[in-house]
């Protein structure tokens, strides 16, 4: 608009982060002058200035554009103008459109100083101008990337400090503990493998008063946007606590480029595969110990409840690890109490054998302390093993390990796994269906929902565990090795206990019980029976001499 002779205009000044290190003749304060200069001598009204600073201009969603924009709708002005194109922006589609259509289709004039670009006049050489700006943002993103992957490889750390780190004042581009949050990642590691689970973890440090990790860096470390600091909470969550046991930033090793962003014009990012990400090991000082991280990993997602409160409550050292050999399934604790005695009359039976379940179990049962004794004695037996035997052992192991038929059922194995998997997640979708239609009732719902993820669970840990075993990926011998470093902790195992058994083994499976004469059930009490007795170690998998156990007992039901 008009006001006598006077053109009411708007100044629109932009200037991205890597800018402003490289250029100061791009400088928001070189930009304002020269456009108020240029106002002056063409008795041009500057009604307001619209600034983006630290923006880059590879999108338009940047606050004050957007302002800018709608100020524009409201009629306040008719006239635009930048220091050059590139002030607009980088993106060759999105300036190209804004200069050249959206401008002028509503009445307003646009223009540049440095290169002459105005919507009054013909402008020639634009299309070359929008391709060249474009170009240099394209290569301003290769450099940026070429740095950070040059920094990645040489095991700097070129992102925001994870919680219980910061920077080190000397050398930014190293972690050193922060005096604060580092003892918290340590307690959290601690709960973790003594069998806690992530969500009884967050509720202690809620009732502790222990900040939160955002809501620590908004306090403490970080300079925040009002809505930035907003969204910080002042509670913890299992997620939060799950995403600190999973970071093997805490071991010492710097772990980075696990995604990238869709293109360059887009904020979308999409993950990396592991194989590719830059990681690079004792960069700086660990928050745990190797033995302290495996064991907070083997215990995420057991689901595990202690009850240490409740002595009427049997507190199985099993649970997550015994498996039904039949369908897959956990085996629970059961049982009864007759005459005071608790132990004699204590079952871990299959979960899956219920007549109401579809496609039921026919149902695997075992006692507890015959498992224990089990267990117990089998590990014994690799406990009192010499290192020449172990060693035996293990080139024993890497020959089997290059049968194709061992290859071939494990593959199987997985591939039951992953199958499982989908299932669970299928039928956990129809509970809540049928809880939102009202055939399934709340109680109900939350009991099935909690088996369901629990058996998930497993089943996760067994993909990860065949996943680890492959060949490729770990020779055996080093497995085997490592696995008997464990051993050599231990001298005599007397009473078995959760932590040691969590220590060892990674899976137990229970057979169904076989009776003389081809028999189904047993005819007296003291029947004889026999039943497997599968045990899956850390590392190393089954031992061929002495993890297959078939258990000798008369029939105690």
């Amino acid at each position: 608009m008009r006001t006598g002779n006077k053109t009411l205009a708007f100044a629109y000044l932009r200037l991205s982060n890597e800018e402003a290190h490289s250029s100061e003749s791009s400088s928001i304060a070189n930009q304002r002058q020269m456009i108020r200069d240029y106002c002056q001598r063409h008795s041009i009204m500057l009604v307001r200035e619209f600034v983006d600073d630290g923006y880059s201009g590879g999108n338009f969603d940047r606050p004050a554009f957007q302002d800018m924009l709608r100020q524009l709708h409201d009629n306040r002005a008719n006239m635009v103008l930048t220091k050059d194109l590139s002030r607009l922006g980088r993106d060759m589609r999105e300036a190209s459109y804004y200069a050249e259509q959206f401008f002028p289709e509503h009445g307003i004039r646009y223009l540049t100083i440095a290169d002459n670009f105005d919507t009054a006049h013909e402008n020639v050489m634009a299309p070359f101008q929008f391709a060249m700006n474009e170009v240099y943002l394209r290569d301003g993103s290769r450099k940026v990337k070429d740095v950070l992957r040059s920094k990645r490889e040489n095991g700097q750390y070129c992102a925001c400090p994870p919680y219980g780190y910061r920077k080190n004042p000397s050398d930014k581009s190293r972690l050193v503990p922060d005096e604060q949050t580092a003892p918290i990642v340590q307690r959290i590691f601690q709960r973790a493998a003594a069998g806690d689970s992530s969500r009884r973890i967050a509720l202690d440090l809620n009732a502790d008063s222990v900040i939160p990790p955002l809501k620590y860096r908004v306090l403490f470390r970080d300079d925040f946007s009002p809505e930035g600091a907003a969204r910080a909470s002042d509670l913890w969550n299992y997620t939060t606590v799950k995403r600190i046991l999973k970071n093997p930033v805490y071991l010492g090793h710097t772990l980075l480029g696990k995604s990238r962003k869709v293109s360059v014009k887009s904020k979308k990012k999409v993950a990396i595969p592991q194989s590719d990400w830059a990681v690079t090991l004792d960069t700086h000082p660990p928050l745990v110990t190797q033995t302290l991280y495996e064991q907070a990993q083997r215990n995420l997602g057991r689901g595990q409840r202690t009850n240490r409160t409740d002595g009427d409550i049997r507190k199985s050292i099993f649970s997550g690890l015994v498996f039904c050999a039949r369908c897959g399934h956990a085996l629970c604790s059961c049982g009864t109490v007759y005459k005071g005695e608790r132990e004699k009359y204590w079952y871990l039976s299959c979960t899956h054998q219920r007549g109401d379940i579809a496609n039921h179990c026919d149902g695997v049962r075992i006692k507890y302390a015959d498992l224990m004794e089990v267990v117990r004695r089998d590990l014994n037996d690799l406990l009192a093993l010499t290192d020449a035997q172990a060693e035996s052992l293990a080139r024993a192991a890497a020959e089997r390990e290059q049968s194709a038929s061992e290859r071939t059922a494990r593959q199987a194995r997985l591939r039951q796994a992953q199958s499982r998997l989908l299932t669970i997640d299928k039928i956990i979708t129809k509970l809540y269906t049928d809880n939102a239609e009202g055939r399934l009732d709340d109680d109900r719902l939350t009991r099935m929902v909690e088996a369901l993820e629990q058996e998930s669970a497993s089943h996760q840990a067994v993909i990860a565990e065949l996943s680890q075993t492959l060949p490729q990926q770990e020779d055996t011998e080093e497995r085997f090795r490592r696995f008997f470093a464990l051993t050599k902790q231990y001298s005599q195992i007397d009473v078995l206990d959760r932590e040691t058994l969590l220590t060892f083994v990674e899976r137990i499976e229970v057979g169904p019980k076989q009776f003389a004469d081809g028999r189904r059930k047993a005819t007296h009490r003291n029947t004889p029976y026999q039943q497997s007795i599968r045990i899956s170690y850390r590392f190393i998998g089954e031992i061929a001499s002495g993890s297959t156990q078939a258990l000798d007992a008369p029939c105690n039901f």
